[in-house]
């Protein structure tokens, strides 16, 4: 039994070598690649946290921007409406202007034309009462010629009247 305990002991002697060897060698080399390889995991998740929350403040601040890209947008827009109401009254009013000023002209026009119609009217009555008094003048009348004369004198204006009303159209 004394080769067993001597064996025994020179096993236990052999591997508490081998242990100091294999921690000295392998176990010191591998819990320092553990733990570089968690430090380097837990600053990878920390970064990735870091990272996650600027991406959260980056996006609040693409979304403010955004917003204010449309507020300005819609302020724009506004102000473009609102100019072009102002310009279309500006349109319209001077139309109106426009419009008037023709109308007005065209009233002169009419107003001028019908005193000119209206002289050549008188012009070619004092004419026909001319040429009418004329011919009483010539003859003696009696009333039933004076009768006539008068209805011939109203035909003659009336004629001309229709000639020159005709002619303005």
């Amino acid at each position: 039994m004394l080769d067993f305990t001597v064996t025994f002991g020179i096993t236990i002697i052999n591997f508490v070598i081998l242990f100091f060897i294999l921690k000295a060698i392998l176990f010191k080399p591998v819990t320092k690649f553990m733990e570089v390889r968690a430090a380097k995991i837990q600053n990878d998740l920390d970064s990735a946290v870091k990272d996650k929350e600027e991406a959260k403040q980056l996006l609040a601040q693409y979304e403010k921007k955004i917003k204010a890209a449309y507020a300005e947008a819609d302020a724009i827009i506004g102000e473009a409406r609102k100019q072009a109401v102002v310009q279309a009254d500006k349109i319209v009013a001077e139309g109106k202007r426009k419009v008037e000023a023709i109308i007005a002209n065209a009233n002169r026009q009419i107003e001028a034309e019908h005193k000119a119609a209206l002289a050549l009217f008188k012009a070619e009555a004092a004419g026909l009462v001319i040429a009418a008094s004329s011919r009483l003048v010539q003859r003696d009348l009696n009333q039933e010629d004076s009768a006539r004369f008068v209805n011939l004198v109203l035909q003659e204006l009336a004629v001309n009247a229709v000639a020159n009303a005709a002619h303005k159209v």
